[in-house]
């Protein structure tokens, strides 16, 4: 059985002592096992990153650029081969990889810009003879640990903009599905990253600990649900770390009366069931205003979901593929469960998908519940899973008041022709991340990733300008030369440099 192993420091080691099955989700069956790290491992990553650091925080900032566009070239020459990796341990299907993976490649591309976005201000005489200016100097060691649903787009959020920053980074990829991961950080070395600025450590929670803990990891950013992403952001403080934890998400779409249910229609199929509802963007709920609208919308996605297809990600006609593992799975499964079983309606039912060929898959098939209420545990928690709901409300006041009063304020939605109405919505809605008529709201590489309330713990928001700040410190200087053979008195009022 082949093992995946780790990169540290430009070279490729398994730590062997503890391994963990790695699963085609399509098929049940296990492809290889991926190495646990140990503390000693881990350790080792760190004093690698350590060493590495001083001469790579002292490289010119156009020299760091110039290895971010060879890795860019690199990223797209490989990208069938990434996409078959992430298709072979996700399942995702291989459009909806090339789309994760593209989105990756432009927060790369933004990272190619690091010569202008880390320029500092100068300020000349801002007293006599005096000037003053600022600089963003690199933290140190920094550390990303990143979920299963993105292998190759969250990293790529995280370690180009950081390293691009004079950092050195340790990447913590998911368990689950960590080939792909480590392919692209190969493509790193390739182009031409000094050995040790870029490292890679396969592992659980022995590894994060390591992370959240060794004094010599200044910064970390997660990735993942809400409990551990309180559990990262809280160790890390403690610890005294700069952290960001991003955590779950439970993304309304508002529909109303006037909007065109057609287009709705088509953005909620993609929105709810790509890539089997396992993102953090999914829009997982539907809130309808008005009966005529909650009917219709209930009418017309039970007949676009007729046509849904599921199955291998080798087969690009698929609209989506497997959940990750099997005890996910049954996870979706009981949540559908609980919701028939507190009185909700299931009007599309995915719960026992056939995949000719693919019977031992993880498969849950596209599911449509109406009836929903606030009170139900499928509402109140995460499904992510393929599974898109529909609360009725009477007036577009109960469909926000619904999304403000719930804990997570990651992503939302509104399908309307009314003007106003989205203004009012944008305006008001307590949510990170808005899309008006855009079912997936998520910022392009030159804005920044974040949502609100329980979907993010710490101040700053993911990749982005953000990012700049997030992986950098800055640094004031003021500074003047006085003329020779001048000596000044002590002065003890406070300086006002006038």
């Amino acid at each position: 059985m082949n093992i995946i192993g780790h990169l540290i420091n430009g070279e490729i080691c398994t730590d062997a002592a503890r391994t963990q099955d790695v699963f085609n989700p399509a098929t049940g069956e296990v492809t290889r096992q991926v190495a646990l790290a140990s503390v000693e491992t881990v350790e080792q990553a760190i004093t690698a990153a350590q060493a590495a650091f001083p001469q790579w925080r002292n490289t010119p900032p156009i020299k760091r650029a110039r290895v971010m566009f060879r890795f860019k070239e690199l990223l797209e020459a490989n990208s069938d081969k990434i996409c078959e990796m992430i298709g072979e341990e996700h399942g995702k299907i291989s459009h909806d990889a090339a789309g994760e993976l593209q989105r990756g490649i432009e927060n790369v591309e933004y990272a190619c810009g690091a010569p202008e976005l880390l320029k500092g201000e100068h300020s000349k005489n801002v007293g006599p003879n005096i000037d003053s200016w600022s600089e963003f100097q690199p933290l140190g060691v920094v550390a990303g640990i990143t979920p299963f649903n993105f292998p190759a787009m969250v990293p790529l959020w995280m370690f180009p903009m950081a390293i691009a920053c004079g950092n050195c980074f340790i990447l913590k990829p998911s368990e689950r599905d960590p080939s792909s991961t480590l392919f692209i950080a190969q493509l790193l070395k390739e182009a031409g990253l000094p050995d040790g600025v870029m490292n890679v450590v396969n592992g659980d929670k022995v590894a994060v600990d390591v992370l959240l803990s060794d004094q010599r990891v200044k910064a970390v950013s997660f990735v993942g649900s809400t409990p551990i992403a309180e559990y990262i952001y809280a160790t890390a403080n403690a610890n005294g770390k700069r952290c960001q934890a991003l955590g779950g998400a439970k993304n309304h779409a508002i529909v109303m009366p006037d909007a065109d249910m057609d287009n709705a229609v088509n953005q909620l199929l993609g929105a709810a069931f790509g890539s089997s509802g396992e993102r953090c963007m999914a829009l997982s709920v539907a809130v309808a205003v008005g009966d005529v609208a909650g009917d219709a919308l209930i009418t017309k996605m039970t007949a676009a979901m007729a046509s849904l297809k599921v199955g291998a990600f080798s087969d690009s006609t698929n609209d989506f593929g497997p959940v990750i593992t099997s005890q996910h799975r049954d996870k979706v499964v009981g949540y559908i469960n609980h919701a028939q079983e507190q009185g909700a309606t299931i009007v599309v039912d995915g719960r026992n998908p056939e995949v000719e060929g693919y019977n031992n898959g993880f498969f849950v098939g596209g599911t449509l519940i109406d009836n929903v209420t606030a009170d139900m545990v499928s509402y109140k928690e995460e499904i992510f899973g393929p599974v898109l709901q529909v609360v009725r409300v009477q007036t577009m006041q109960q469909a926000m008041d619904l999304i403000n009063d719930h804990e997570y304020g990651n992503g939302t939605c509104i399908f309307t022709r009314d003007g106003e109405a989205a203004r009012y919505f944008s305006d008001n809605i307590q949510v990170g991340m808005v899309g008006i008529n855009v079912p997936l709201p998520v910022p392009v590489a030159y804005h920044s990733f974040g949502g609100w309330k329980r979907s993010l713990f710490g101040d700053l928001h993911a990749y982005g300008p953000d990012a700049v700040r997030f992986y950098t410190k800055r640094k004031t200087i003021t500074q003047r030369w006085p003329s020779a053979g001048v000596r000044e008195g002590a002065e003890f009022s406070m300086p006002t440099l006038s």
